[in-house]
């Protein structure tokens, strides 16, 4: 009889069951809470950071708790076009600038996040309202604005997200934008090897946010096939984000049945020889009882859980939270409770204190394996 392996097993069992029995992972599960994440990442070969806004360089309290727990950090919203690139005639690079400059001050990485974001709800009206001869005239002008973000900040961004978003969440196809209409898929192709050609020494991603989740069936299965096809073009892409918010089903819905096609999903993109980034991490709490003690029991079985699994990837190499502290985080807005309780989807409250959520991931990191740094 075959051995059952430890991530067929993660995906058939919660772990923090397998992982929370014995004095020994107790012991080591306390000790592993006063100790910084980026350390108990860079022990397992991870790096650990958040996403961070220009407003929050301002917050005393969230840059103290940037500056112990990360090692890396990304620009919420300041390398978006519709941050850079507001009007035609107008380029925006103050705030991307300052939060570039405090990751340099202090030591801090910094991926960059994202170069050309494939949704048209989210780009400049102005580029929605461009309608282009030919593909070669919108080649140039893509090259010219990802190149300007990228000479600007190169060397120092070491991971890109070049292109975000690009397959439908609902049917699983490839957009359509008023750059797509006379590139179609070559669009991202061009991206990738203008991204290469500017940060040769740089890692270059595809973030998306396809998930465990039921809803995201067609958009896992659209995501893989489009990575086939890229890496069949001979795209320049080393690894694909996965941006690990939980959106539309809550922390206990990630059954065993979730979990087998998550690890499917998985299996396949670690197939392709990619690596996998945990880019945007938080957990939404819109449908759970308002009880805080209970949301925050469950989101930290659930993080553990993920965790546990995802970290037996040895391809996974990094991990970032979407913001740090819950009131600042953007799931506030996003489906919000018919209660108007405060979500508590982030490893700190709204006092900025840690929660056991964030406990939780501090053990999924003390328990992971090692695997080579990027």
């Amino acid at each position: 009889m075959s051995k059952i392996s430890r991530r067929e097993w993660l995906a058939l069992a919660g772990a923090s069951s397998a992982f929370g029995l014995s004095a020994c992972a107790t012991t080591n599960s306390a000790a592993a809470e006063t100790q910084p994440l980026q350390t108990l990442a860079a022990a397992k070969g991870v790096r650990f950071g958040s996403a961070m806004n220009a407003g929050q360089l301002n917050d005393a309290r969230y840059r103290e708790i940037m500056l112990r727990e990360c090692s890396t950090m990304v620009a919420e919203n300041e390398f978006k076009w519709y941050s850079v690139y507001p009007e035609p005639d107008v380029v925006n690079f103050g705030p991307a600038d300052r939060l570039f400059a405090f990751a340099g001050e202090n030591g801090l990485t910094m991926r960059g996040h994202t170069l050309l974001w494939h949704r048209q709800e989210y780009s400049p009206q102005w580029v929605n309202d461009l309608e282009f001869a030919s593909a070669s005239a919108t080649a140039d002008f893509v090259e010219e604005k990802i190149a300007l973000i990228v000479d600007r900040y190169d060397p120092g961004i070491y991971t890109w997200d070049v292109v975000n978003e690009a397959i439908d969440d609902q049917t699983g196809l490839f957009r359509e934008t008023s750059l797509s209409a006379r590139m179609g898929e070559q669009l991202i192709d061009h991206a990738f090897h203008v991204a290469k050609a500017h940060a040769p020494n740089a890692r270059l991603v595809y973030n998306d946010f396809m998930s465990w989740e039921a809803t995201s069936t067609a958009h896992r299965a659209g995501v893989l096939r489009f990575l086939e096809r890229l890496m069949s073009r001979g795209v320049p892409i080393d690894g694909l984000g996965i941006q690990s918010h939980s959106n539309y089903e809550m922390p206990d819905e990630f059954t065993t049945a979730k979990r087998r096609e998550w690890v499917a999903f998985c299996n396949e993109v670690a197939g392709m020889g990619l690596e996998m980034y945990i880019t945007e991490f938080d957990v939404n709490d819109t449908r759970l009882k308002p009880d805080i003690a209970y949301r925050d029991a469950l989101i930290a079985t659930y993080t553990r859980d993920y965790f546990d699994l995802m970290l037996s990837y040895p391809q996974v190499k990094e991990v970032l939270a979407w913001g740090m502290v819950d009131d600042q985080n953007w799931l506030q807005g996003f489906l919000p409770r018919a209660d108007d309780v405060l979500k508590r989807p982030t490893l700190y409250d709204k006092d900025y204190k840690p929660k056991a959520v964030r406990n939780a991931l501090s053990a999924a990191f003390s328990a992971a394996p090692y695997r080579q740094p990027i």
